[in-house]
């Protein structure tokens, strides 16, 4: 049993690793077989206390912090072996992996998802001190994925995201023929959640700041294939944009054409991140990385467009 389980508080000192880690990411991290229900209901309980104080699950811990954890404890039984996911690595050094995700794979944990990319490489990697996403893809989207090996390298590249310095481009094959063969949808986006527990994204005027460029590779009678850049990382942003511009991602359960997915048979969600440009968080060398088409797309692309 893991020592912060044990029937007495515990306290913990935040080190240079964990400096800039939200405290409920940090708390499941190393409360080991604890359920993340529990670990948020202590959260929000006041029951962790950093610097005496109370906080919030998204407060980002800084060098120094003292954190109070109460008493857990964990079940008895054995803890499920991950099973691990075998991902195709497509770089790695000592601070980054860039990993190429399949279709149907979690970027993380929960949601009615027992595990994905980051516990599935934690599990294979138990020597490691420090693995965690730079950025997300949505379960239902392949592709190029970051992974930083280093706290320093996961800090500069989230400034790096967040200023506009990755580039990332991504392939979706798309319903209709847009009137322009480059345009931009420039809609604020709204994150909501529905009764149901499901996380959602609206067009909505009072939302965040999104900007997709969208560029026509090639065009058929009723399908398009459509290279986009994104200039803001906002959630779900490319299916929800196209979707308002009348253009739904082929394959999209959330946002898509529901009676032609089903008329298709789509398998998948057609979308597909291509391609990744920036440059080294901890060197500074220009890195670019391209992933081919994946072969459901691509067949899709051959026969109907």
């Amino acid at each position: 049993m893991n020592d912060l389980s044990k029937a007495r508080a515990t306290s913990l000192e935040v080190g240079e690793d964990g400096a800039g880690q939200r405290i409920d990411n940090f708390l499941l991290r190393i409360l080991k077989g604890v359920p993340k229900s529990h670990v948020y209901r202590v959260l929000r309980s006041g029951e962790v206390r950093v610097n005496s104080g109370r906080i919030k699950p998204e407060y980002r811990l800084k060098p120094g912090d003292r954190i109070r954890v109460p008493p857990i404890r964990t079940s008895p039984k054995k803890p499920a072996v991950l099973r691990t996911l075998s991902l195709p690595v497509v770089y790695e050094d000592e601070a980054l992996i860039i990993i190429d995700k399949p279709t149907g794979v979690a970027v993380h944990g929960g949601s009615g998802v027992s595990h994905g990319v980051i516990e599935s490489l934690r599990a294979e990697r138990p020597q490691a001190k420090f693995l965690e996403l730079a950025h997300r893809l949505d379960r239902d989207t392949s592709g190029l994925l970051i992974v930083a090996k280093k706290r320093a390298a996961l800090v500069e590249l989230h400034r790096m995201l967040r200023e506009g310095e990755v580039e990332k481009i991504y392939l979706a094959v798309a319903r209709g023929m847009p009137a322009q063969a480059a345009f931009e949808v420039r809609e604020s986006l709204h994150k909501y959640v529905t009764a149901q527990g499901e996380r959602r994204v609206a067009v909505r005027e009072d939302g965040k700041a999104a900007v997709t460029r969208v560029k026509v590779m090639k065009q058929g009678d009723a399908y398009v294939l459509l290279q986009l850049n994104l200039l803001t990382g906002r959630t779900h942003q490319i299916r929800v944009h196209l979707a308002h511009a009348g253009h739904p991602v082929v394959g999209d359960d959330k946002y898509g054409d529901f009676p032609l997915n089903h008329q298709l048979k789509a398998k998948r969600l057609m979308l597909h991140a291509s391609s990744l440009a920036f440059r080294h968080p901890m060197s500074g060398a220009a890195l670019a990385f391209k992933s081919p088409l994946p072969e459901e797309m691509k067949a899709f692309v051959r026969e109907k467009l």
